[in-house]
């Protein structure tokens, strides 16, 4: 079918106080997985390119994007392509000729007025585009290989007064908030701050989305979408399947050479763990 939109899914979840599963991918493999776990479950589902992705594909989006596509269109579910943690005004300005419908535009790194600059500027450009927009107010952390935040430290969580400001102010269509959780978490330990979730969720008229999910247990990524998340992004939880299903293939096959012998394996673990996800966000 055609690529769908991300806002229209979102809007979709956050009305039916469910959330829509938003997946990183990298590889073809984890692209086929993706669908393949959404399909098994008969949900929509999110495909996310990050710039981290396209710096790994040697600079290149269109590649990657035009694979998503074709395989969005024969899927049986609807799919949207979402341009992830952008840094890069260039890569910003492939999103909509790429096929995205949505972009997550990241500033927020910056100091407070910087960010809120930047993300008015990337938010103007976006709407005149047809793109819907994502923004981050507060410290999720983890990204570009840093280790996992320290969700507890002073002011890295989101503040509901500052939040909202910052969403009448930029524009923004959605927004990622910081209340426990961290990109790149191998354990899923992350405890959510609930009472802040539900104090945002009251502060803003926006749909909010929940980054570093990996690293989060399943009744707490429950709680979440029951507070008010409306979008939950997930990568480091498809790496581990894939990666944990190919170590122990060659460990119990090290006479293997042939990729597709052990990617097919990698590919079968990520589509469990996609219809697993999506059934918790679901539930």
């Amino acid at each position: 079918m055609p690529l769908a939109a991300t806002g229209d899914l979102v809007t979709a979840a956050a009305g039916a106080r469910t959330a829509v599963a938003a997946f990183n991918i990298i590889t073809l493999e984890h692209v086929e997985a993706v669908i393949a776990g959404a399909e098994s479950v008969a949900a929509p589902v999110v495909l996310q390119v990050s710039e981290n992705a396209v710096k790994f594909r040697y600079g290149r989006l269109l590649p990657l994007a035009r694979a998503a596509a074709a395989a969005a269109a024969a899927a049986s579910v609807p799919v949207a392509l979402h341009l992830d943690h952008v840094q890069s005004d260039d890569l910003l300005r492939e999103a909509s000729a790429a096929g995205f419908s949505s972009v997550m535009y990241d500033a927020a790194r910056l100091p407070y007025e910087e960010n809120l600059a930047a993300t008015r500027a990337a938010a103007d450009w976006a709407h005149a585009q047809g793109l819907w927009i994502e923004a981050e107010l507060g410290a999720v952390g983890g990204k570009n290989g840093e280790p996992p935040l320290d969700a507890h430290a002073p002011g890295a969580r989101t503040d509901p007064a500052e939040a909202r400001a910052f969403v009448a102010d930029s524009g923004v269509d959605a927004l990622a908030v910081a209340i426990g959780s961290s990109h790149a978490m191998t354990t899923r330990t992350a405890a959510l701050d609930h009472d802040r979730l539900k104090r945002l969720a009251a502060a803003l008229g926006v749909p909010l989305v929940l980054h570093g999910s990996s690293g989060v247990p399943d009744d707490e990524l429950a709680a979440a979408v029951a507070g008010g998340i409306a979008k939950v992004n997930v990568g480091t939880a498809l790496n581990i399947a894939m990666t944990g299903a190919i170590r122990e293939f060659l460990a119990a096959h090290p006479e293997a050479v042939d990729s597709r012998t052990y990617l097919s394996v990698g590919r079968e673990a990520m589509a469990g763990t996609v219809a697993r996800l999506i059934r918790v966000l679901n539930a």
